[in-house]
């Protein structure tokens, strides 16, 4: 049970002591005998969402699931197990030795089950232990010594001890691949997670403008649960607030109808306004990739944010929300790129197409995001409409994928655009992209 406990969180289902413990005691009530019923008893007890149920499925029917040894059963002929001319030992004094020969597959299993939990297999964490912790499982079962005799039969000389010394060494090499099957085994329940967390840690890191194209549905999961965990943070905080503090003076007196018992308890409830956000994406070709990523980000926290409106733009600027929201992702960035997308850049001019289409939505409650790296061909900038937008809206982001030694250079015109900004950051990676977008709500949420 700890080791099953054990993968089950490896897989990400979370499991505590106290969870753990009411699984032993539904055990013990149970039995083992009914597969059905220990499967169930256990789902009830341990899993607590529909992800969890799934993963516990695919963790219980992998680890109390055993495949038939592969060693050959035939037994060694009569006469032939027995200690070798001149030997010190026969094969009998050795016990792997023994079982091999005699094709006892089931204690073939059983000792290997107990030299994995001496080799401490379920600490196994990355591929590269994989035929490290094969041999330190074999030699748990006294491989070395196996191979002593191996070698000394074959030193002997005599027909019978070489014809021995092979059967014994041919078993040997099954022995290896069932090693290596049970080490697969482990590696599925104790490290699969582990490599595909190390990998998402390295997704992360990476720029977005250099994510490889058989990266990008991992990358576009990671950014949901990003955001998914961005969201339930703030959501939880948001329903402790509703509760607000208690009133005592409209308890008392909704509770004069019951002689002074409250009944019915009022709070001092807090308006909680969630943020509006508006997301100004410049999709031409050197950032196409990171608008990708942040408007799938953005919308992913739609049960935070109260109400978000996106546009793209290269030289003019045009609404996608409702492109965003009626397309998947794999044809709504296609369908906006052929809008709009892979044209110069013209800042000023996507300025003035915003304060005509949105203008009259910007107040004190809108935080105004901007991706895009400042680039804006020599043409004006309108810097007049940039402190409009900065006075009109509660805040101004700017996330520039391009390293802030850039900004300025060239027809870079990101330094005077940060004079407007309340945050002005470097973002080319996706924890960057989650650090700034779990600011924005923090200043809306309360603690």
């Amino acid at each position: 049970m700890e080791e099953f406990i054990k993968a089950l969180r490896a897989s990400e289902v979370r499991v505590s002591p106290a969870e753990a413990i009411d699984a032993h005691r539904a055990l013990m009530e149970v039995g083992y005998g009914d597969r059905t019923l220990v499967r169930d008893t256990l789902c009830i007890t341990l899993a607590k969402s529909e992800v969890e149920v799934d993963r516990f499925d695919e963790v219980f029917d992998a680890f109390f699931s055993r495949d038939a040894f592969r060693p050959e059963s035939r037994s060694a002929p009569a006469g032939e197990d027995g200690a070798p001319s001149g030997a010190a030992e026969s094969p009998s004094d050795l016990p792997l030795a023994q079982m091999l020969l005699e094709g006892d597959t089931i204690s073939l299993n059983q000792a290997m089950e107990a030299a994995a939990r001496r080799a401490r297999s379920t600490d196994v964490r990355l591929n590269t232990q994989r035929n490290l912790l094969s041999r330190r499982i074999l030699d748990e079962m006294g491989l070395r010594e196996l191979e002593e005799l191996i070698q000394r039969l074959r030193e002997m000389g005599m027909p019978r001890d070489d014809a021995l010394a092979d059967r014994l060494a041919e078993r040997r090499e099954a022995l290896f691949e069932e090693a290596s099957r049970f080490v697969d085994r482990q590696m599925m329940l104790y490290a699969s997670e582990t490599g595909r967390r190390m990998r998402e840690t390295l997704l992360g890191q990476t720029k977005l403008t250099g994510v490889e194209p058989e990266d990008m549905r991992q990358m576009e999961a990671l950014v949901k649960r990003m955001a998914k965990r961005l969201a339930t943070r703030y959501a939880r905080k948001r329903h402790r607030a509703d509760k607000g503090k208690l009133d005592v003076r409209k308890t008392i007196r909704k509770s004069m109808g019951y002689g002074g018992i409250p009944f019915n308890i009022v709070w001092k409830s807090e308006t909680i306004e969630k943020p509006k956000i508006v997301a100004i994406v410049d999709v031409s070709r050197s950032v196409a990739a990171a608008a990708q990523f942040m408007l799938l980000f953005l919308y992913s926290l739609n049960e935070v944010i109260e109400k978000l409106e996106a546009f793209a733009f290269s030289d003019r600027l045009i609404r996608v929300g409702d492109i965003l929201e009626n397309e998947d992702l794999d044809s709504a960035i296609p369908s906006i790129i052929k809008k709009i997308g892979m044209r110069p850049t013209d800042y000023g001019r996507a300025l003035v197409d915003f304060t005509e289409l949105h203008r009259a939505d910007l107040d004190r409650h809108t935080t105004v995001i901007i991706l895009g790296d400042g680039r804006s061909n020599y043409s004006n900038p309108r810097l007049d409409i940039m402190r409009e937008i900065s006075r009109r809206a509660r805040a101004v982001i700017w996330l520039n994928p391009e390293p802030e030694t850039y900004w300025g250079q060239g027809d870079s015109r990101m330094d005077q655009y940060k004079r407007f900004c309340s945050v002005a950051k470097v973002c080319n990676t996706l924890n960057q992209l989650e650090r700034i977008i779990e600011d924005v709500l923090r200043t809306y949420m309360p603690r």
